[in-house]
């Protein structure tokens, strides 16, 4: 089958390398030149672990091309997605559809012969309807479906989860699209992916109801984190706890600076404004938003303390300024909140982040950019752990806590342990949603029982630090 790929971003990118790796003919088509022309070099725009390697396999087996021209790209096509970016309107905060309706405009001089036209980009709903009624305007002689198929790549993963997804979530309206879906994730439903075949409407809104319900999970084990900080819980133990209720499940769950990216802040936003245009108040979704930005001003405030009140004339070390770790997208990272009201403060601020530089260094005016967190750490009073990269989680943290003015350290990522930061030399250790600990006081290790057998219900990387020994009788019970 011919696919045609209109926007050749993270999602078309993605979309693209993984249907040729299906054995489909995919043409990506961006007005980008010079996109264009990278990636007919084989040189990938964004970083995605695995992408590089997939793309280049498919370039050579003939199978994926690239190509500026829409006419030249969707000719005889059987299937047309597009993927093109819908950026949040300032004004509003709905979806801005201008880029949807120029290459709506493309497909429609380009359609020869029936064809589908899928939006993977996340629009409000009812832009499948509007997506139809434009190309009818100006090809009505043209023949085609319109499909709604949302995507549900999470940055840092994307390629396994377009492979092996949890589902595939498709909108359409006749037989002929449902029909011409299945060819084209065949490979799929061999291996009995759940297909979700639904209306326009549904699929649609699909997507924000899923982002909205992650959004909801991420902003609810935050606030919980602070209430574990003033009165003494663990959140590690509180969000563990909930996470082994299947009705709850453990996925996100885990307590940090604030959700960021190009999804989740976009896409509350847009739904809450959906609800409203609708005369549907979504509260629940409202006060997500606001407990996400919540969040980042008590990060702000827990490292003032750590910095003993006041931040001028501190140094202080940041690991990790991506939203995530796992990619370089700096869309909406927590970092942009934080770090100007650092140095707005009078610090000055140190940053490490194997992939942030990119994109970060036009975002993040007034950092000092270093490649090593040793160097980074060196005469510093503050480190402050802000995205959970793997090359963090191996730190000599003795030789960081030596290098340092300060040894003193706030872990929004639960990256290292109470015991191994003070066993490093540490003074103090904050982490969020747990009480900091300045004495370095062994804490309580939870264990789970299943079948008579113990084992820690915690299993991260303890940096080299002894866990607490918890006796366990027959019946379960911590001695």
């Amino acid at each position: 089958m011919k696919i045609t790929i209109v926007g050749a971003g993270y999602v078309g990118l993605v979309s693209g390398v993984c249907l040729a790796q299906f054995g489909h003919d995919v043409v990506c088509v961006d007005t980008s030149q010079d996109k264009i022309a990278s990636l007919k070099s084989g040189v990938v725009p964004i970083y995605e672990p695995g992408l590089a390697a997939l793309m280049a396999d498919n370039i050579a087996a003939g199978r994926l091309s690239f190509d500026t021209d829409v006419m030249t790209g969707a000719k005889d096509a059987a299937v047309v997605i597009v993927a093109v970016g819908t950026p949040m309107r300032e004004d509003d905060g709905q979806a801005d559809l201008s880029q949807v309706m120029v290459a709506v405009d493309g497909i429609a001089a380009a359609l020869d012969g029936y064809a589908v036209i899928v939006t993977k980009s996340t629009v409000p709903v009812g832009t499948g309807r509007l997506i139809a009624e434009r190309l009818r305007a100006g090809r009505p002689d043209s023949e085609f479906d319109v499909v709604s198929n949302p995507e549900f790549l999470r940055e840092g993963s994307a390629i396994d989860d377009f492979m092996n997804p949890d589902r595939v979530v498709v909108g359409a309206t006749s037989a002929q699209a449902v029909a011409v879906m299945g060819d084209m994730y065949a490979p799929l439903q061999q291996r009995d992916v759940p297909i979700l075949y639904t209306d326009l409407e549904s699929a649609e809104l699909i997507k924000y109801a899923s982002n909205g319900f992650l959004a909801t999970k991420i902003s609810f084990v935050n606030e919980l984190a602070s209430l574990c900080e003033r009165i003494g819980a663990n959140v590690l133990e509180v969000s563990r706890g909930m996470g082994l209720d299947s009705r709850i499940g453990a996925a996100f769950l885990k307590a940090g600076p604030g959700y960021g990216g190009s999804c989740f802040p976009k896409d509350t936003r847009a739904l809450a404004r959906m609800g409203q245009e609708n005369g549907i108040a979504l509260h629940v979704t409202e006060a997500v938003m606001h407990a996400n930005d919540q969040v980042k001003a008590r990060m702000i405030q827990k490292i003032v303390r750590a910095c003993g009140g006041s931040l001028a004339g501190m140094t202080i070390t940041i690991l990790g300024v991506t939203f995530k770790a796992g990619t370089d997208d700096m869309r909406d990272a927590p970092s942009l909140t934080i770090l100007p009201a650092l140095i707005g403060g009078g610090a000055k601020v140190r940053v490490v982040d194997p992939q942030g530089h990119r994109h970060g260094a036009a975002l993040l005016p007034g950092v000092t950019w270093r490649t090593l967190a040793y160097d980074a750490a060196n005469g510093a009073d503050l480190l402050v752990v802000m995205t959970e990269w793997d090359d963090f989680a191996g730190l000599d943290l003795a030789r960081m806590a030596a290098q340092m003015r300060q040894p003193r350290m706030v872990d929004m990522r639960h990256v290292f342990t109470p015991e191994a930061a003070h066993a490093a030399g540490f003074g103090l250790y904050d982490a969020v949603g747990c009480s900091p600990n300045p004495t370095g006081v062994t804490q309580f290790m939870p264990v789970i029982v299943r079948n008579g057998v113990a084992r820690p219900a915690d299993r991260r990387r303890l940096n080299g630090a002894a866990r607490p020994v918890v006796s366990i009788s027959a019946m379960g019970a911590a001695t």
